[in-house]
């Protein structure tokens, strides 16, 4: 019988130990008796394509001086024993290149999701399900193993290689013992006692590891939740609580999500904007106003500057990310944020009036213009920084006066008009255009394309409204969301004819 390399391939991002672990499995080979070969493929950047190491293990045989074995410096589709994948979308990228097979290959990846560039810039919802990508890995692979490794290594203190390795070693793959696993990692002589504890820990995780799949999530009524102790918030929890059930969760959270962004007059109005549409639906349609709940409270607490400043200057931020890079308590730890604020995001900060002055043109419009052209890097690590940024948070007591705040509450206040007037003839439609506010989101180039696809989709609905179908408007909102630029949008009005002020839509 003719000996086979035994063929590993391990996809992993920048920062997660790919190396680290392709080298473990090398050491632990040729310290066992195989010759081994290792080589990588250096993906784009960490979120465009991992790293690819690819290992090969061939046994020495009983030869006294056994010749070396030509191995091969890179995975071929259908030829591949194991695959580690560091992310679960990196192991559907390895179904998708045929890597994966269901006649030979072991397949150990992490639940964990870490959103691609594709999926966060996309104009809509680009996350990939979780669900169909574990689904699909399953059917793929002779056997899958799965768990949430990102956890564990965030348990144990240690990185997702050891995590891996650990998995690795209780698949029973490889013709090595726990004990030589082990061994492998004290040789390395660096960071001995995490990794051997996030080895353990993967171990053990691997051996009770279940078909992967999605965990449903349970949404909390407004009637189980406890009576706040400021009356003003327990005033807005009784309002909730007199909505109908299907749309308690929905608003509870919008009301915590507008206490935190402003003050309780700020979702106080919220209440009130939903209380129109439920009287305007005849309380008949519980997923419009279900729905209108969820995207008026994202509109109300719209991205400004002032938004930004406050996220960026939490102590909670500087917590999360001292603890994402894992910096000790005597280290000192420094965060860089690049800006470039716009004319127009400095415009609407400023009170209405004056905003609406600095936005035409003149001599000090040009003046303020001329430092917009770059960026710059704010430190908010250091005081001077962090001080720029804490006093614009600071201003969030004056936003109803800013410019940003008159436009966006006229744009609301049309929105919901519009979905009132909606419900009145068709209820289908009402909730078609409350879910076009999909489109406006961000801030800076992001929300300007949004909001110039959105209304291109409001003057159908006002040119339209007694004519047009709740499916063609989805069609609409579905192909304004699929390309960020609109070219889309424009094809489908122009295939079902619709022109705004005699130039097509």
């Amino acid at each position: 019988m003719v000996a086979e390399p035994i063929k590993i391939a391990i996809l992993a991002m920048g920062g997660e130990g790919g190396g680290v672990l392709a080298d473990w499995v090398v050491n632990l080979g040729e310290e066992n008796g195989y010759f081994a070969q290792t080589t990588s493929v250096p993906g784009v950047a960490q979120r465009t394509g991992a790293t690819i190491y690819y290992v090969e293990l061939f046994p020495h045989g009983a030869e006294p001086a056994p010749r070396a074995p030509v191995l091969a410096l890179m995975p071929m589709p259908g030829d591949v024993d194991i695959v580690l994948a560091s992310e679960l979308m990196e192991a559907g990228r390895a179904v998708q290149r045929g890597i994966v097979t269901p006649e030979r290959t072991t397949l150990i990846a992490s639940s964990h999701r870490v959103y691609s560039i594709a999926e966060k810039s996309a104009m809509g919802d680009g996350r990939v399900n979780s669900d169909a990508l574990a689904h699909h890995a399953q059917r793929a692979a002779k056997r899958f193993v799965s768990f949430d490794m990102a956890q564990v290594a965030e348990r144990t203190g240690s990185v997702i290689s050891a995590v891996l390795f650990g998995a690795l070693s209780a698949a029973d793959v490889l013709p090595f013992n726990r004990a030589q696993f082990e061994a492998t990692i004290e040789r390395g002589g660096v960071g001995v006692k995490p990794s051997l504890k996030a080895f353990d820990a993967g171990y053990t995780a691997a051996r009770a590891a279940r078909p992967a799949g999605g965990a449903e999530a349970t949404a909390t009524p407004a009637s189980t939740v406890g009576n706040p102790r400021d009356p003003a918030v327990a005033a807005l929890v009784e309002r909730v609580r007199a909505l109908p059930a299907d749309v308690q969760t929905l608003a509870l959270e919008g009301v915590r999500r507008l206490l935190d962004y402003q003050d309780v007059p700020y979702a106080d109005l919220y209440l009130d904007r939903l209380d129109a549409v439920r009287l305007a639906s005849r309380d008949a349609d519980a997923e419009l106003l279900g729905e209108t709940a969820r995207h008026l409270a994202l509109w109300m607490s719209y991205e400004d500057t002032i938004r930004v400043a406050d996220l960026k200057t939490r102590a909670s931020r500087f917590e999360r990310v001292r603890g994402e890079v894992r910096a000790k308590a005597d280290q000192l730890l420094q965060i860089n944020e690049f800006m470039h604020p716009r004319m127009d995001e400095i415009c609407e900060t400023l009170p209405a009036p004056l905003g609406r002055w600095l936005a035409r043109p003149h001599a000090v419009h040009r003046f303020v213009a001329r430092f917009t052209t770059a960026g710059r890097v704010v430190r908010t690590s250091g005081l001077g920084g962090f001080l720029l940024l804490y006093l614009l948070a600071r201003w969030k007591r004056g936003r109803r006066t800013t410019l940003r705040y008159a436009l966006e509450n006229a744009r609301i206040e049309t929105w919901l008009a519009r979905i009132r007037s909606a419900a009145g003839v068709d209820a289908v439609l009402a909730l078609e255009i409350a879910r076009c506010q999909r489109l406006v989101k961000g801030y800076g180039d992001t929300h300007a394309r949004g909001l110039k696809n959105y209304e291109a989709l409001m003057a159908v609905v006002d040119r339209h409204l007694r004519s047009l179908a709740p499916r063609t408007l989805r069609e609409l909102r579905e192909a304004a969301l699929a390309d960020e630029h609109g070219h889309q949008l424009r094809a489908c009005l122009d295939r079902h004819a619709f022109s705004l002020g005699g130039q097509p839509a």
